[in-house]
């Protein structure tokens, strides 16, 4: 079965309050791939708030997203964006967690810009990254998540399947495509 890129870009439907007058326009969900103007935002994002404190460059983290931007279908990035304003991102790639080799692939770095929280586009990138996936004909995709977290995903059709995870002490989620048989995690067996 040949695996194809996630689609262009979804309309979410999701709009900002502004003071009941006008609607905004909508923040619209794009593959990175066709919307290189977020690139170096993205990167800055990823870096600061996962990787600068760690000791690792911008640059760094910069050629490891480009990865993103080929023709294989994982990884993939995702952009939310208010037309030329960047909302928010989200990654999906083949592995997040050193500790659990065995799970992949994996939606990570889950971005929304101060501006554009608490308006469900955090969900709408997570959501969307997993349909992308699953388009790919993947049945099952994974997350990490801190404690503080977690109950955020397990409302949104996530399955914990490990606890405590690495030094941070993070969840382990799986989330399956509609339809899929429900199976046994491999930890689990």
């Amino acid at each position: 079965m040949e695996r194809t890129r996630p689609a262009q870009s979804m309309q979410t439907g999701m709009f900002r309050e502004n003071l009941g007058i006008h609607p905004r326009p909508a923040i619209v969900i794009s593959d990175l791939r066709h919307k290189p103007e977020f690139f170096d935002t993205v990167a800055d994002r990823i870096w600061r708030v996962w990787w600068k404190e760690r000791g690792h460059s911008l640059e760094s983290i910069a050629n490891r997203l480009r990865e993103t931007l080929d023709a294989r279908p994982i990884p993939f990035a995702l952009a939310a964006h208010h037309g030329t304003t960047y909302a928010g991102s989200a990654l999906v790639i083949a592995s997040d967690m050193e500790e659990c080799p065995q799970y992949s692939p994996w939606i990570a770095a889950v971005w929304v810009a101060n501006p554009y929280r608490k308006q469900g586009i955090g969900a709408a990138l997570v959501d969307q990254a997993a349909h992308a996936t699953f388009s790919l004909g993947i049945n099952r995709v994974y997350l990490c998540a801190s404690r503080q977290h977690r109950d955020y995903y397990l409302r949104r059709e996530w399955t914990q399947i490990e606890e405590d995870v690495g030094a941070g002490l993070l969840t382990v989620m799986t989330r399956k495509a509609s339809g899929t048989k429900n199976s046994t995690p491999i930890n689990e067996i």
